[in-house]
C-alpha cells in the first residue's frame, strides 16, 4: 500500500513534468538533437518497445501456473515501471507526435495514469470497480501494444 502511493507520487510528478515541458515547449537541445537522429530514434524506441512488452510479464505470472509464485513482486516491478514511463516516452520523444502517434501518446498517457489509480490508491473494495478497472487498463494495454506494433512497421516501411 504504501509501496503504491510511493509510485502514484512519482509518477504523478513525472507525467506532469512531462506535460508541463511539452505544453511550455521547454526542452534539452542536447536531448532535442539526438531525438532527430534515426539510430537514436531507433534505439530509444526499442527501450520504450521492450518496457511495454515486459509490462505483459505480469500477466503471464498471473495466467501461468507455475510463475504465480513470482507474481505479487511482478506487480511491484510493474507499478515502478509504470511510475517512471513518462521518463521513457520522454526519452524517446519529446513530443506526442501527429495522427496515430498522437492518439498512441493519448492512449500511453491515458493508460498510465489509469495505473496510477489502481485499487490500492482508490481503497474501494468493489467487485465491479476492479473488474471494470482492470478491463480498462488490460484493453488500453493492448491497444497500446497493438499500435506499438504498427508504428514499427510503419518506421522500418518508409525508412
Amino acid at each position: 500500500m504504501v509501496l503504491s502511493s510511493k509510485t502514484t507520487l512519482i509518477g504523478l510528478v513525472l507525467l506532469t513534468a512531462f506535460f508541463l515541458q511539452f505544453f511550455l515547449a521547454l526542452q534539452w537541445n542536447w536531448l532535442y538533437e539526438l531525438q532527430q537522429d534515426e539510430m537514436y530514434k531507433r534505439w530509444s524506441g526499442l527501450g520504450l518497445a521492450l518496457f511495454i512488452a515486459f509490462q505483459w510479464v505480469l500477466t503471464l505470472t498471473r495466467v501461468v501456473k507455475k510463475w504465480r509464485t513470482k507474481a505479487m513482486t511482478m506487480l511491484t516491478i510493474h507499478k515502478w515501471l509504470g511510475a517512471i514511463s513518462p521518463l521513457l516516452f520522454y526519452i524517446h520523444s519529446m513530443a506526442m507526435g501527429y495522427g496515430y502517434l498522437l492518439l498512441l501518446s493519448y492512449i500511453f498517457f491515458s493508460n498510465t495514469l489509469l495505473g496510477y489509480f489502481n485499487l490500492d490508491i482508490i481503497k474501494n473494495n468493489s467487485d465491479t470497480l476492479f473488474k471494470g478497472w482492470m478491463i480498462a487498463h488490460v484493453a488500453l494495454s493492448i491497444i497500446i501494444s497493438i499500435m506499438l506494433v504498427f508504428h514499427v512497421a510503419v518506421v522500418f516501411y518508409y525508412k
